[in-house]
């Protein structure tokens, strides 16, 4: 029965679930390959304002994370995340008809303020459906449409350009989003209860068991007091680090690509997805081992230092050896995505579920303003210094500093837990 029960619920929420947030990656990531093929030039704009529009996305992004989550938790993940769809489509096509910065501007800042939700809800909906013991691989498929995205689309998106421009490109790939809003509301139910699908038996077990990992949590009143905790502090100043570096690598990686010698856009599109399916190995092979060993930490943090050591090699080896440089960049972008699921499991297994939601929000809203520092600075760097090594080291240390705050969150984590158990025995 539970394995009938788990393979029915993996067959038909995990694939929903990749393509959604798959899509919202996409008309995020694009920017990078328009600014690089055009869009700069025939809207006349400088590298410092590039830099900025690049990263503008991410300031929208922090403002609703919280309420989104509260609402997904409090009202529906499944309608927030339909009228997402359809605002955020409509707002990536629009990119493409664009006559001026001032209407970029507008619609990279509405952009993130739309997708801002959908991370948190995203990460709300697979807690109702998924265990403690099958909720890093749960989240690693949800995150695993942010690197597989950006694989396809980097060659997607190099023929795109090459046959049509830029202006197509945009439009054509945020044509999807609206489509599959439609489909995300036929297929999806918030709560195991509410579907059809599944018998009452099954309902019941599934209840069951996600309750029980409720009771060894120490209760939590409010956001307030789960704000306030050490371990949700640490790993918001930990989120924030780690965003500088993936999304410093995410939105120049194909401009730094495209500076090589002898590179065209086509060129740059197939090397660009090349870090990429280092990310999506490591990814399923971190949190694979991750549930099966439960432990988080161990598969966060030493990926990190990893990432950092590679982004500082490749500043090293400079413009001397092109193909070292990007062998070391590949090593740096598989190894930032790989902790992504055992990283989100930490949440819900220290707060109860009235508060997780909002804490792993606050979390990823601190990420997204570690991303606007990231994209924005990696940016100013590049056209500033005329070169890549400044952001190279820039995001080697900014990753270092989040594989130490790792360590000293999940040991608070653990410390908060240990207390609560010490207190119960007494």
């Amino acid at each position: 029965m539970q394995k009938t029960l788990a393979k029915q619920r993996w067959l038909r929420l995990i694939p929903i679930v990749f393509i959604t947030y798959s899509l919202a990656y996409l008309d995020r990531a694009n920017y990078g390959f328009g600014a690089a093929a055009g869009m700069a030039q025939d809207l006349q704009i400088t590298p410092a304002i590039s830099s900025l529009l690049g990263s503008l996305f991410f300031l929208g992004y922090f403002f609703f994370q919280i309420p989104g989550a509260h609402y997904a938790e409090n009202k529906s993940a499944k309608k927030l995340v339909f009228w997402s769809l359809i605002l955020w489509g409509g707002l990536a096509t629009a990119t493409g008809l664009v006559s001026n910065v001032g209407w970029l501007f507008v619609i990279r800042f509405t952009l993130g303020v739309v997708e801002s939700a959908v991370m948190p809800a995203m990460l709300v909906f697979l807690s109702h459906w998924f265990t403690k013991a099958e909720r890093s691989r749960a989240n690693t498929f949800l995150i695993l449409g942010n690197p597989a995205t950006v694989l396809w689309m980097s060659i997607v998106s190099g023929y795109l350009l090459e046959a049509y421009g830029w202006r197509w490109m945009f439009i054509i790939e945020g044509l999807p989003a609206v489509i599959w809003a439609f489909i995300w509301w036929k297929i999806v139910n918030d709560e195991p209860k509410d579907a059809k699908w599944l018998s009452e038996r099954e309902k019941a077990l599934l209840h069951e068991e996600l309750e029980k990992e409720q009771q060894g949590l120490k209760p939590v009143k409010n956001y307030a007091e789960a704000f306030k905790s050490k371990a949700v502090i640490l790993l918001c100043a930990q989120y924030a680090l780690w965003s500088v570096g993936v999304y410093g690598f995410v939105m120049w990686l194909p401009s730094i690509l495209n500076a090589a010698p002898n590179m065209d856009i086509i060129k740059t599109g197939w090397l660009s997805a090349v870090p990429y399916i280092l990310s999506i190995v490591l990814m399923l092979t971190a949190s694979h081992f991750s549930d099966k060993l439960q432990n988080r930490k161990a598969f966060v943090w030493p990926f990190l230092l990893i990432g950092a050591l590679a982004f500082y090699g490749s500043y090293l080896v400079g413009t001397t050896n092109f193909w070292l440089s990007f062998v070391l960049l590949v090593i740096a972008g598989g190894a930032m995505y790989a902790p992504y699921g055992p990283f989100f499991a930490i949440i819900p297994e220290i707060l109860p579920r009235n508060v997780a939601g909002g804490a792993m929000a606050l979390i990823n809203s601190m990420g997204a303003l570690g991303s606007f520092a990231g994209s924005y600075v990696v940016g100013y760097l590049n056209g500033a210094t005329g070169g890549f090594g400044a952001s190279y080291i820039f995001m080697a240390g900014s990753l270092f500093l989040s594989a130490i705050l790792t360590i000293l969150a999940v040991n608070a984590a653990k410390k908060q837990i240990d207390a609560k158990n010490v207190k119960a025995i007494a």
